[in-house]
């Protein structure tokens, strides 16, 4: 990829035509009596939601679920009024007649916020429109019995468009808590008056029509990462990013880079610093722990050396031998040759956190969809 006339010390390209195909993969997995809605909060895991949501919708995509009240209110005008916009974490109070104005959705997780909605309701003399979270086992978000018995006549006082739950282990298929949830979740569902109901979000779709239901919210998997750990990925890769090089140095051995002297040669090496540090989303600690390709040698592994810097980290290319280098060269480090899981991995982390952490500091190219 030509990076000759960008500023940016690194080329992050984002594939709206592999998302768009991800949403319709995960549209043909679940078939025609499960709809199928689409997570884009942390800005579309970081990738830009107002380049992403318009092409969910196109693809028929009419739910769409985002985590605070700001990134609702911002996500409203990007998608047309058939749309409906959730709200995961619930309103803070004060925040609801804000939320209702913006034709937003509520999802409600614990009797006070129900009571909130509720009085809401009854000040304006309109039902309001809301999610009912059920906490089906993993104790974060959501109603148990005793809170549900506790939200009492509130909740007759709303419009309940949805009851839903969120799996803990979706990505470990044989894992007994799944099916414990899916069973309290049918048994506390009975308890709210609900026309649809949803347990599934992206790993959740792969354990069978049994977590299906009537939606489902897939997000990690519509952004290219894997839903099915230790499994072929079912899913269209959608992100290239390429870090730059600023320059090269010849090593003798013995000599240490970098901060904290964490890296010291055990021969004569070749050392290309690159443009992107912790501040632009790769780890401090990644040093030893990951590697880059140089597109045009793909079967040789660069390692990341030393302590990541904010702005800069050392990759050793001694393997490349006497290759010439100019000053801008790309390096590949997450994309078809470094799959997102994989380094993930590498970096002991999860590719989500990988994905939110990727910084705007990087030149965005967004390949658009095939009409």
């Amino acid at each position: 990829m030509n990076l000759t006339h960008s500023g940016a010390g690194g080329w992050l390209t984002i594939d709206l035509g592999a998302i768009d195909g991800n949403y319709r993969r995960l549209r043909g997995k679940v078939g025609d009596r499960t709809r199928v809605g689409a997570a884009v909060k942390a800005d579309a895991y970081g990738l830009g939601v107002a380049r992403v949501a318009p092409v969910l919708y196109e693809a028929g995509c009419r739910h769409f679920f985002v985590a605070t009240v700001d990134e609702a209110i911002a996500l409203r005008p990007l998608v047309a009024a058939d749309a409906q916009v959730f709200q995961l974490n619930g309103p803070f109070q004060g925040c609801e007649a804000d939320l209702k104005a913006a034709g937003i959705t509520p999802v409600l997780n614990s009797p006070e916020q129900i009571a909130h909605w509720a009085a809401l309701s009854r000040r304006t003399g309109s039902r309001s429109p809301c999610v009912i979270q059920i906490d089906s086992g993993m104790y974060r978000f959501g109603l148990d019995d005793r809170a549900l018995t506790d939200a009492g006549d509130d909740l007759e006082a709303l419009d309940i468009q949805l009851v839903m739950s969120h799996l803990a282990c979706a990505d470990e298929p044989q894992h007994g808590q799944n099916r414990s949830q899916r069973e309290t979740f049918l048994a506390r569902r009975k308890a709210v008056p609900a026309p649809l109901s949803s347990l599934a979000a992206s790993s959740g779709i792969f354990l069978g029509p049994d977590y299906h239901f009537d939606l489902v919210r897939p997000g990690y998997a519509l952004y290219g990462g894997n839903p099915t750990p230790g499994a072929p990925s079912p899913m269209l890769p959608v992100v290239t990013l390429q870090l730059r090089m600023i320059q090269e140095r010849s090593i003798e051995t013995g000599a240490a880079v970098g901060y904290s002297a964490r890296f010291v040669a055990s021969r004569p090496s070749r050392i290309a610093t690159l443009a992107a540090g912790y501040a632009d989303g790769v780890p401090r600690a990644a040093g030893g722990r990951t590697f880059a390709i140089l597109p045009e040698k793909p079967d040789i592994l660069l390692p990341v050396i030393g302590r990541v810097s904010m702005d800069c980290l050392a990759l050793d290319i001694t393997a490349l031998g006497d290759l010439p280098l100019a000053p801008g060269t790309a390096f590949e480090f997450i994309g078809p040759l470094r799959p997102l899981d994989a380094v993930a991995r590498d970096l002991d982390m999860i590719g989500y956190e990988l994905l939110t952490g990727l910084s705007h500091r990087y030149h965005r190219d967004y390949i658009e969809k095939v009409k």
